[in-house]
């Protein structure tokens, strides 16, 4: 039995942090769905940036966009609309056999309104209505701006991705902003089934600190603070808060490990997907790592449910000089500033591609 089915028999969702429209014209995204044991994926405009940038695959539909008079956001929202709901339809059957727990794909809303609430919002029903699929998130930042947002979305039944989340305190901010627009349902008299996973971001945080740690302690950053998130995750489904809509017919929001790619090529390409193995959660994880966890994986123990020996660990940081609330905030602020960034070559690829095409029209 491969490792992703036995992580899958755990109690973990693996998901594909990519689209492209060869995966789906390949028939590889199937293929992963059937022999890989994966229920979803993710997106973000770097992914459909290097999609769209080396592939022809999207030319006749950027040809056929700019017909009708699109350009721009216009265009490659349409473009990941028609990607990502044939990966939705894909996922649909694992959707209606979970019952909406699983089977999901996400797509994220423009990083440019990310200080704009009421814009996200706008946008995040817009896109949703759009897709017309009940599979599909919307990415929301998990900034101080996005949380009024989330709880917008969430309340006016639109399922959201939380997504750059990187401590406990900005899990348990997203969880909170989930679960008030939940209690805003119940008390509205609507369904209170409204999906939602928190995506917490984990190699990023080794990345940040390497060459300013002792080598005992490399790597071992993103691992330590996800087994403190992870706790903080249990406490609150067992709250009497989360059980009050649990009660009224409401799911839990997942807890989804993101940026679990190794990005130090000395270590263990499977060492995030190893270390993070945790019933009801989700991993959504590159494409390579997928193959790597495929091919040669293993599985150890599940995550402890206290958080293990991660605030020893946490501690022995703090001693080498690492303040994990400031690296939290910067992590979060660049990593939106990083959207930004890769939504503006995003469209600059959009750009070059549609004068390109015009121009052999």
């Amino acid at each position: 039995m491969k490792t992703t089915q036995l992580l899958h028999n755990l109690g973990q969702s693996l998901w594909l942090d990519n689209i492209t429209r060869d995966l789906l014209n390949s028939g590889t995204l199937k293929k992963y769905i059937d022999e890989l044991s994966v229920t979803g994926l993710t997106s973000n405009p770097t992914i459909f940036d290097h999609a769209i940038k080396n592939s022809p695959a999207y030319d006749a539909a950027i040809r056929e966009i700019l017909a009708k008079g699109k350009a721009g956001e216009g265009l490659f929202f349409d473009l990941a609309l028609d990607d990502l709901t044939r990966a939705a339809d894909l996922f649909r059957p694992v959707y209606d056999r979970t019952n909406g727990v699983d089977g999901w794909v996400s797509l994220e809303v423009s990083p440019l309104l990310a200080h704009d609430t009421v814009s996200t919002i706008a946008a995040a029903k817009e896109l949703s209505g759009r897709a017309g699929r009940p599979n599909l998130f919307i990415k929301i930042p998990g900034t101080k701006e996005g949380a009024p947002a989330i709880e917008e979305a969430i309340y006016a039944g639109v399922p959201v991705n939380v997504t750059l989340l990187f401590s406990r305190e900005h899990y348990v901010a997203a969880a909170e902003a989930y679960l008030r627009g939940i209690e805003r349902r119940i008390a509205a008299g609507l369904n209170p089934q409204v999906g939602s996973v928190a995506s917490v971001f984990v190699s990023r945080w080794d990345v940040a600190v390497v060459g300013n740690v002792p080598e005992a302690l490399e790597n071992r950053l993103g691992i330590a603070i996800s087994g403190r998130i992870y706790k903080a995750y249990l406490d609150l489904l067992s709250c009497p808060r989360s059980q009050r809509v649990y009660n009224a017919g409401a799911r839990p929001q997942r807890l989804l490990w993101a940026s679990t790619g190794t990005k130090d090529p000395k270590a263990s390409d499977t060492l995030y997907i190893k270390a993070l193995a945790a019933p009801f959660t989700v991993n959504t994880m590159p494409e390579a790592t997928l193959n790597a966890l495929a091919d040669h994986g293993e599985i150890g123990p599940i995550m402890a449910a206290d958080g293990g020996n991660c605030e020893k660990v946490l501690e022995r940081f703090a001693q080498a000089g690492v303040n994990v609330d400031e690296l939290a905030a910067r992590l979060q602020d660049e990593g939106a500033k990083s959207f930004v960034k890769s939504w503006n070559e995003l469209m600059a690829v959009i750009a070059t591609k549609s004068a390109a095409l015009k121009r052999t029209a």
